[in-house]
């Protein structure tokens, strides 16, 4: 009876079951027992003993696990081997089973299954996307320290499972006779439209990230604005320490999500126009330089000035200068800043109250 190597690969997530499948039984009971047998005794060990460094032999199973998956691809592509195979002397052809196999054992890492299929330039895309997406994921929350942001983790299974089913419509595609063309999945979305609009699908789904959809839009000023001021807030926040003002970052999401949504309904009906979130910026560009050099200036003085200054101050007056900033002064000025956002907000809605009894 002939044996399915898709089958026996979807039966190696359980550890020996795909060998057991292709006959393998000995081999195939071996990786059963090894894969939950090492984390087993670890845990033995370290119950018995209280030693937790045992606990680092477990990680042993899981190596064993991915071998067994190895040998089960290994064992099952054995079965191709004399097919499309004429006879003695002749050429051979390439089995279009064998290709089917290897697709889907390689579209379990986004990208892999394309590149089987010659799409280079489309796999290298869905791959890219799926490791910088969890790379920029992983950076940001051990800048922050804030857990918080594995939440977007979740979107790394939407690109997985949209990967895995855009492999398997083309292999079906290929299998039908036609050709397929190796363009990106965005170039393949703006094809299909009959004029050079842009779609908002890609809009919808590029807003995701702050200002991503505006700068797919066209929309350079606004799409810059909003990234940056969602980076800034995440880095200003943790420099500062100003946790209680975290619930900053999610407004500033939810703003540049539905800002995003309703500039691509608005690109269907007519041009759209790049008008800055904050304009006043645009024309007093001294006071960005103003912001960069005390910036600047703060970074001098934290990280040279002060570290040289509190041994001294320290062993001669007793004063931790350190402390004495991150504790009272930081915090001061803060609050100045604060006070003085609410006094400008209150003079400027008086002046307009003004200006309208006028």
């Amino acid at each position: 009876m002939n044996k399915n190597p898709i089958i026996a690969f979807l039966l190696a997530f359980f550890p020996g079951g795909g060998l057991m499948y292709l006959g393998k039984v000995l081999r195939g009971f071996f990786y059963t027992a090894v894969v939950f047998g090492i984390p087993a005794l670890s845990a033995a060990v370290v119950f018995m003993t209280g030693a937790e460094f045992f606990l680092v032999f477990a990680l042993g199973g899981l190596l064993m696990y991915l071998v067994n998956f190895i040998d089960t691809v290994v064992t099952a592509s054995k079965l191709y081997n004399r097919a499309g195979q004429i006879d003695e002397g002749a050429a051979v052809e390439k089995n279009p089973d064998s290709e089917r196999f290897f697709t889907i054992v390689l579209s379990f890492i986004p990208g892999l299954g394309h590149f089987q299929l010659g799409l280079v330039y489309r796999g290298m895309t869905l791959l890219a996307v799926f490791l910088g997406l969890g790379a920029m994921i992983l950076f940001v929350t051990m800048m922050t320290g804030r857990t918080e942001f594995l939440v977007f983790l979740a979107s790394l299974p939407v690109i997985w499972i949209y990967g895995f089913f855009d492999v398997m419509q083309l292999l079906d595609r290929k299998s039908k006779g036609e050709t397929l063309v190796d363009r990106s999945v965005l170039e393949e979305f703006e094809k299909k439209r009959p004029d050079s609009s842009k779609s908002k699908a890609i809009a919808t789904l590029l807003s995701i990230v702050p200002g991503a959809g505006h700068l797919y839009l066209g929309l350079q000023k606004r799409g810059i604005q909003l990234m940056a001021a969602f980076l800034l807030s995440i880095y200003i926040l943790d420099v500062l320490r100003l946790g209680i003002f975290l619930f900053i970052v999610p407004i500033i999401w939810f703003y540049s999500f539905f800002d995003g949504l309703q500039k691509a309904s608005q690109s269907e009906s007519g041009e759209l126009e790049d008008e800055p979130i904050v304009s006043y910026l645009i024309n007093h560009q001294k006071w960005i330089g103003i912001g960069l050099i005390l910036l600047g200036l703060y970074y001098i003085g934290m990280n040279i000035i002060i570290p040289m200054a509190n041994p001294i101050l320290g062993e001669r007056y007793g004063i931790d200068l350190h402390y004495w900033i991150y504790s009272y002064v930081q915090p001061a000025i803060i609050c100045l800043i604060l006070i003085g956002g609410g006094i400008k907000l209150l003079s400027g809605k008086k002046a307009d109250k003004e200006g309208e009894a006028k």
